[in-house]
């Protein structure tokens, strides 16, 4: 009695160690299965395209995506409440915090915006820029976005 006992115990515990596993799988976003999407005016100046994005559900709070501007072309000016970390993999790009000096961001870069910082990133007037953006969720919020970069605060 005791080993029929012992065996149904086994049993039940392989069988929910399976189902828990079952649920800790590997997702795979193949490239080019997800449209690209166009930057919002509310959110860009210029011609810019978000690829690949990405949200986890939770409890993870990481999402992002590929943006591509177009020479010229920009965030406006936002925030995160976590924080943001910029990749730039292509071209040439600008970045500012509220008030600060605008700096140059090329590939390779790695650039870190701590919460709260107002900012905006972009290409530069004469050469596109890609980067990966990568940022947190706070209470289901990644950013905050504020008013455009104006012409006059952009360099040329």
């Amino acid at each position: 009695m005791k080993l029929l006992a012992a065996t149904i115990a086994s049993f039940f515990l392989l069988a929910s160690t399976a189902s828990a596993q079952s649920d800790q799988v590997i997702t795979i976003v193949r490239a080019g299965s997800q449209p690209s999407i166009t930057g919002s005016a509310d959110y860009f100046t210029g011609s810019v395209r978000i690829d690949s994005m990405f949200q986890r559900s939770e409890p993870a709070r990481i999402g992002g995506g590929i943006v591509t501007f177009a020479p010229g072309a920009r965030t406006a000016w936002h925030t995160h409440p976590l924080g943001q970390t910029l990749i730039v993999t292509a071209g040439a790009g600008l970045v500012q915090f509220w008030e600060g000096p605008v700096q140059d961001i090329k590939p390779g870069d790695v650039v870190w915006i701590p919460p709260g910082v107002k900012h905006w990133h972009g290409a530069t007037a004469t050469t596109g820029m890609t980067h990966i953006a990568i940022a947190e969720a706070l209470d289901g919020k990644a950013v905050d976005w504020l008013e455009q970069v104006s012409d006059d605060q952009y360099p040329k």
